[in-house]
Parts: C-alpha cells; sequence; structure tokens
C-alpha cells in the first residue's frame, strides 16, 4: 500500500531524526506491524516477528510501540478496559470501533453521517471538538448465528424439553441457581410460562419455580437427544 511506503519513509525520518537506538530492529516492529490490519497485542505482534524470522524481546517490543505511539504511527487502546492493543494511526483517517463482547472481535467502520452528528451536537453547545472515540459493544454476527440456538428461558414455550448451556448476570445469579439445585447440562422441561411473571419447569421429578428476572439469565438450547 502506499501509505505504508509513507509510513516507513517517515519512521526512518523521525526515529534517525531523534537518535533513536537499535533502529534497524525497531523497524523490523514497524514492518511486522504494517503486515496486519488487526488489533494486535505485544504479545501477538512478537508471535508475527518470529514468523518473519526475527528474534526481539518482548520488553523490546513494547518499548518500540511506546515510540510509534508517541510519534503518532500507532494507537494503543484497552477495549473495555482490557488489555492493551495497538492499531494503525494513519494521518487524516478516523475510524470507530465495534466490539463484540462474546468473541471480542473488534470491527473498525467509518460512517460520515455520525462524525457530522457529533460536529453539529457539539457545536450547539459551544464546544469545540477536538478528538472522539465512539465504541459500540454487543454480539457480531458470527456469535448471533450462534446464539440463535440459544436463547433465555424466559423466551421457552409450555412443554419445550431444553438443556441448560450457560448462566449469565455473574456468580450471583450461579450461586442462586446451584443452591436451588439447578446447574449448567440439566436436561429441564416446561411446565408453565404465560409470559408474564414465574416460570415453572422440572428437572427429572423435581419441580423449580423460577422469577422472569432469573429466568432471563438462564441460556437454554433445545435438547434433542
Amino acid at each position: 500500500m502506499h501509505v505504508h511506503v509513507q509510513e516507513k519513509q517517515q519512521f526512518k525520518k523521525l526515529f534517525k531524526q531523534e537518535h533513536i537506538d537499535h533502529f534497524e530492529d525497531r523497524f523490523k516492529v514497524l514492518e511486522t506491524f504494517l503486515q496486519t490490519e488487526q488489533h494486535v497485542t505485544v504479545a501477538q505482534l512478537v508471535e508475527l516477528i518470529e514468523k518473519n524470522g526475527w528474534q526481539l524481546a518482548p520488553e523490546f517490543v513494547k518499548e518500540t510501540m511506546k515510540l510509534m505511539c508517541r510519534f503518532g504511527f500507532a494507537r494503543k487502546s484497552r477495549f473495555d478496559n482490557g488489555i492493551t492493543r495497538y492499531e494503525h494511526l494513519h494521518l487524516g483517517q478516523h475510524h470507530d470501533h465495534m466490539i463484540c463482547t462474546k468473541c471480542h472481535k473488534i470491527i473498525e467502520f467509518e460512517e460520515d453521517r455520525i462524525e457530522q452528528l457529533q460536529l453539529s451536537i457539539a457545536a450547539a453547545r459551544g464546544f469545540h471538538m477536538l478528538q472522539h472515540k465512539l465504541e459500540i459493544y454487543g454480539i457480531c454476527s458470527d456469535c448471533l448465528q450462534e446464539r440463535i440456538r440459544l436463547m433465555p428461558l424466559a423466551a421457552a414455550k409450555q412443554g419445550e424439553r431444553l438443556v441448560i448451556k450457560e448462566i449469565m448476570g455473574g456468580s450471583g445469579a450461579r450461586m442462586r441457581l446451584l443452591t436451588m439445585g439447578l446447574r449448567i447440562g440439566d436436561k429441564i422441561e416446561v411446565i408453565t410460562n404465560s409470559s408474564q411473571g414465574q416460570l415453572a419447569v422440572a428437572v427429572e421429578l423435581k419441580r423449580f419455580v423460577l422469577g422472569r428476572g432469573l429466568a432471563e439469565k438462564i441460556m437454554v438450547e433445545p435438547d434433542n437427544l
């Protein structure tokens, strides 16, 4: 890509101008970084560098990425307060991100209407916007297709036979269900569900009554066995 040629030329100029040491090795980090369009961690970048046949210490790679961020060749992010990842910073370009909360895939997108709307909102309030970032959290199309098989117990119909596959809502919800005697992998039958209020379900010969809020946290799929 033409933009990558420019990046390499500017990298050489700035790093030599600033008398940054170990230039040749740092240039290897840049070359490898430009080979991927993904948001990469230092560990992932080290793996890519090794695939190129080079051996560079993780701390050296991390230090080089910090310099690249300082000089405007890369940008680091911690999506959802997760681990640090680096992406390209091409001058004159801006994009936002959608982050899948299930597989943690990061999808870049550009939308001029959003950019203009943000400028209009800021201007209407007398605010001069310098920079911004937009992060949308949800479920990507791949995970959504898989999730179609899964559904909240609250959405099940009377008479359905299901398997508990996942319990959402953190340790509190899991502990509450364990205390009741329900576990992941249990095969259940929906006895009653009027789409309002409580549900009655059975596991083997035991009956359980669940509030709708708790039933929303129990992810189930059809028992095909």
